[in-house]
């Protein structure tokens, strides 16, 4: 986790497209300035990032599916339920099932399990849009490649330069 940047999921540790289910695995950092200030002598991990953790996850999924063609906003949170604290260091386990998909949005079910307990879940929505613009998608399939989304699920001919697919 880069909690600064937004950079949420390390890696994906599971990915079922038939099932529509995604894993991802967090580390959470022993230090940042986020924890600086929420709190002080008792940092932990606000629930905003822990909703944008599983939004980030449950995005992956809807990448996948569409082969990384169209981009998923966050539109949406509903039933989040926070029910203990995250603290810095902690490993998270985060899983997200697809309810939905079409007509311009998708639905997902998110959960995160830190030392064997659930911590948060939600039901998230998003809004499915072509790419607004290059340097977005390219950074998309970089960030794809470094948390392990398989080839399979990224676009035809998009393998990075120098590899044995690219240009």
């Amino acid at each position: 986790m880069r909690l600064e940047y937004f950079q949420m999921v390390d890696r994906i540790t599971a990915l079922d497209i038939g099932a529509g289910r995604i894993a991802t695995w967090c580390q959470v950092p022993e230090q940042s300035p986020v924890f600086e200030g929420h709190f002080p002598g008792y940092p932990i991990l606000p629930g905003v990032l822990m909703i944008e953790t599983m939004a980030q996850t449950g995005g992956w999924l809807v990448l996948a599916t569409l082969r990384c063609a169209k981009m998923p906003f966050l539109m949406q949170v509903e039933k989040a339920k926070m029910r203990s604290f995250i603290a810095p260091g902690q490993g998270l386990a985060v899983e997200a099932t697809l309810l939905h998909e079409g007509s311009g949005y998708s639905v997902l079910k998110a959960s995160i399990v830190a030392a064997s307990k659930k911590v948060t879940e939600a039901e998230i929505r998003y809004g499915v849009v072509p790419f607004p613009n290059p340097t977005l998608h390219a950074a998309m399939l970089a960030t794809a490649r470094r948390i392990g989304l398989p080839e399979q699920f990224l676009p035809p001919g998009s393998a990075p330069e120098g590899s044995a697919d690219g240009a």
